[in-house]
């Protein structure tokens, strides 16, 4: 373990004043690629400016999934993080391929780190852009969405991804946005999402903004599709303020805001959740230029800014900022933002140092940081409603079939279902892709081998459990492959399901 612990010898001791705040203590770990050169330059930095930190240092990523561990991290690390709640990570590397999944990923929602704040500011006129005036803030949605990697190959010629949304995931990084835009100053929050598609899932996410949006009269709102909100991110950034979108949207998102306010290279991100917090670089591990003393540590910088302001020590937090923002506008830089403005190309160890020259120092032309203590979100624990009232109404059975030409004709198909029905069940549609093709199917749709073949209680049936068994049943029996199925209801009278494209 490493310690920076500092004493301040200006009272005397003994005094009850005698002893500086105990360290915040934290964890660290360097990383794969450039993370453990940036890493280095990050702790040079913080421990010249006076951050008191008591840090616990941890190995995650490569090393780890070639040591053969398939989750990237060792069990006795994540008794560390969870006793010490703050975590500072360098990049790290997903093997590619295989059973590895995300690490960053899986601390994240393991950890219940569900807020990502991604500030994307502009540094016009040092660092190149074409959108000097731009300060946005991307608060991403940080567990669900996609990014619950639930994956399953259903058939010879498909896979699916399940996108899973929560009323409480809605609520929590919603409120969080407005809660983060009240405590920084900030005017507006703009919701994204792509609810002309996809109804069910990014419609929560909206109706719950909507509904949360209204305990804040003081703080404007909208509402975009992503598609054309991100176009209009591009074109005019200044016109927004503070962006809350779901979670893979976001990833996106952020990376193309910081790109656009200059680079990539320069943003740091938080992850928030009610027992912790993780600050990490948004970019990846550079392998092509990793031990070559090129890398630019910026963005974990940054990163450890917003860490220092999260236990109590904002005060250096500014201090840090002033001096990076001082070492940008003299036009010390790293190679990945060289342009007119630099006066002098550095490495990784160079930029530190010349950091570290400049504390004490506030930038002239860029606005300096002085940021006080931050009030307290007020976040409530978020708690499930009351259950609606649920009333099965049929089935979506999932089928690989094929004939002997290589696809399946949905009419055949439908045939041998229709003949499988259970009494008070129907054949209402199949699918493919989810774009209807029985009945009443269009000649020109692209067909596979995974079908969704919808059963509906007939008129006055109530359905249950039993009656979807003997369906399968029958389905089995006749040799048909299904493969999934899901259960359609009624909540409290209204669809919990989707319509078939074109029915």
């Amino acid at each position: 373990m490493l310690e920076t612990t500092q004493i301040d010898q200006s009272r005397p001791m003994g005094s009850a004043e005698s002893l500086v705040p105990a360290p915040a203590r934290v964890v660290v770990a360097h990383g794969d690629g450039i993370g453990p050169e940036i890493m280095d330059a990050t702790l040079r930095v913080l421990a010249a400016a006076g951050a008191k930190l008591d840090i616990a240092e941890i190995k995650v990523g490569k090393d780890i999934y070639l040591a053969g561990n398939s989750s990237g991290i060792e069990e006795s690390s994540w008794d560390v993080l969870r006793e010490r709640k703050v975590f500072l990570k360098a990049p790290i590397t997903t093997p590619q391929g295989g059973g590895y999944k995300s690490l960053n990923v899986t601390m994240r929602k393991s950890l219940g780190l569900y807020a990502n704040i991604r500030p994307c500011i502009a540094y016009a006129p040092f660092v190149t852009t074409r959108h000097p005036s731009m300060d946005i803030v991307m608060v991403r949605e940080n567990e669900e969405d996609l990014y619950a990697g639930i994956e399953h190959r259903q058939s010879d010629d498909v896979v699916q991804c399940l996108k899973l949304v929560t009323r409480q995931g809605c609520e929590r990084i919603v409120r969080y946005a407005f809660e983060y835009a009240r405590a920084h100053g900030r005017k507006k929050v703009t919701c994204m999402s792509k609810d002309n598609i996809m109804k069910m899932t990014d419609g929560l996410f909206h109706k719950v903004f909507d509904e949360i949006a209204a305990e804040y009269p003081e703080i404007g709102n909208d509402h975009m599709i992503i598609d054309i909100g991100m176009a209009r991110v591009v074109d005019a950034p200044e016109k927004f303020d503070v962006i809350v979108t779901l979670n893979l949207y976001g990833d996106i998102l952020s990376d193309i805001t910081a790109e656009m306010a200059g680079s990539v290279g320069l943003a740091g991100s938080s992850n928030i959740g009610s027992g912790g917090a993780m600050f990490e670089a948004i970019h990846g591990t550079a392998p092509d230029i990793a031990g070559q003393d090129k890398a630019n540590p910026s963005g974990l910088l940054n990163a450890a800014v917003m860490m220092l302001h999260h236990v109590g020590q904002g005060e250096v937090g500014n201090r840090v900022a002033n001096a990076w923002l001082k070492t940008i506008e003299d036009g010390i830089h790293t190679g990945d933002i060289a342009g007119e403005k630099t006066t002098r190309v550095v490495g990784t160890t160079e930029f530190a140092d010349a950091v570290i020259a400049r504390l004490g120092q506030s930038p002239s032309t860029l606005k300096a940081v002085n940021n006080g203590a931050l009030p307290k979100l007020n976040l409530p624990p978020v708690t499930l409603k009351a259950p609606a009232k649920k009333d099965m109404v049929g089935v979506d059975v999932f089928v690989h079939w094929r004939e002997a030409n290589g696809v399946g004709n949905p009419e055949n198909l439908a045939k041998v279902l229709v003949a499988l029905a259970v009494p008070g069940f129907k054949l209402a549609m199949i699918t493919s892709r989810g774009v209807k093709v029985w009945p009443q199917g269009m000649p020109e749709t692209s067909l596979t081998d995974h079908w969704r073949c919808r059963f509906i209680a007939e008129e006055g049936i109530a359905m249950n459990h039993t009656m979807l068994i003997q369906l399968l049943s029958r389905i089995n029996g006749a040799g048909v492959d299904f493969i999934k199925t899901e259960t359609l209801y009624n909540f409290d009278g209204q669809p919990g399901y989707s319509l078939g494209q074109g029915q």
